[in-house]
């Protein structure tokens, strides 16, 4: 018998804080995971040496859980090995078989979480023995691996691979979308597009207010921004780039609109092209609107700046008063 989530994570409220790429920061991390939620620090491209030096500053701000997300299409042995030296608590993975990884990560220590995107990829996940399942709807924002929606994906996956416990992605954002997926018998939201806007994320400020002024029908599913990560579909904000793509047939590289165009610089003067798969981040200068704005349908639900805590109280506290209980 699979223990509950909130034994398993050690957290006091089910929220999980996604890992949002770029966006993430230790001081979100750890604010999220002060709040009683669970932080995770996204590590895929850090190297091992960035990685300890992130999940070294978490350590310093909480000594709360938290955890650490690596993309299984990407090298990350030298990273996950960091990630367990470190003794970090839950390592979750994402886009590929979690059996590669499973026992490097028991062994380490560590709880390991999986996100899927079909019944089929939940299964398996069971099967390999993971101790969390993150079932992750099409409404998703970021890179989206199934096309099912969160409302019938979840209870077919709660049903399917019971008693592993089950966390609901895609579409939450606020109590009502908490109070949904709890209803749905997850034991908890997996929640990402909501914390682009908390005050300690790395968003660039032209990223952060498309992401309060966009409604719901404002996203689009797609493959434009594949450079840094090739055949993975995601969800963004539109904007010129995607436009003028789809307006020219969607072609493949080198014979996409604008190929090769620098949209932007960092602090440290390197160059960000269009169709890449970064998005924007403070300190960048230029059309960072025409880059990679990832955000999930949920965006027209997100309304506000606020610090990472504050979301997480809210969001427990209105899912509360919805279902008449503590959550």
């Amino acid at each position: 018998m699979h223990r509950p989530l909130r034994a398993l994570l050690d957290i006091s409220v089910p929220i999980v804080q996604a890992p949002i790429g770029s966006a993430v920061t230790p001081d979100l991390v750890a604010a999220v995971s002060g709040a009683g939620g669970l932080g995770t620090l996204a590590l895929t491209w850090c190297g091992a040496d960035g990685a300890t030096e992130r999940i070294r500053a978490v350590r310093s701000r909480t000594g709360r859980a938290f955890g650490a997300n690596l993309v299984l299409d990407f090298p990350i042995h030298d990273v996950l090995d960091a990630c367990l030296r470190e003794r970090v608590p839950v390592v979750s993975t994402f886009w590929g078989d979690p059996a590669g990884v499973h026992d490097t990560i028991r062994r380490g220590g560590a709880r390991h979480v999986h996100t899927v995107g079909s019944v089929a990829e939940a299964v398996r996940a069971a099967e390999v023995g993971v101790d969390v399942i993150v079932a992750q709807g099409f409404e998703a924002g970021g890179h989206v691996r199934g096309r099912t929606s969160t409302m019938a994906l979840v209870p077919a996956v709660v049903d399917a691979v019971g008693p592993t416990p089950v966390l609901a992605a895609g579409g939450v954002a606020d109590g009502r979308g908490l109070a949904a997926v709890l209803a749905l018998g997850a034991q908890g939201a997996w929640i990402g597009t909501r914390f682009l806007t908390a005050t300690e994320a790395a968003t660039h400020d032209a990223y952060r207010h498309r992401v309060l002024d966009a409604s719901v029908d404002d996203t689009a599913y797609t493959g434009c921004f594949e450079v840094g990560w090739p055949d993975a579909p995601h969800r963004v904000l539109r904007n010129e780039t995607l436009a003028s793509w789809e307006a020219a047939g969607a072609p493949a590289a080198p014979h996409r609109p604008g190929e090769g165009d620098v949209l932007a610089t960092t602090p440290d003067g390197r160059r960000c092209l269009r169709y890449e798969d970064q998005p924007p981040m403070p300190g960048m200068d230029g059309d960072v609107d025409a880059m990679a704005l990832y955000a999930g349908e949920a965006a027209g639900l997100v309304h506000e700046i606020a610090p990472a805590a504050t979301i997480v109280r809210t969001l427990a506290a209105d899912a509360a008063a919805i279902l008449g209980r503590p959550v």
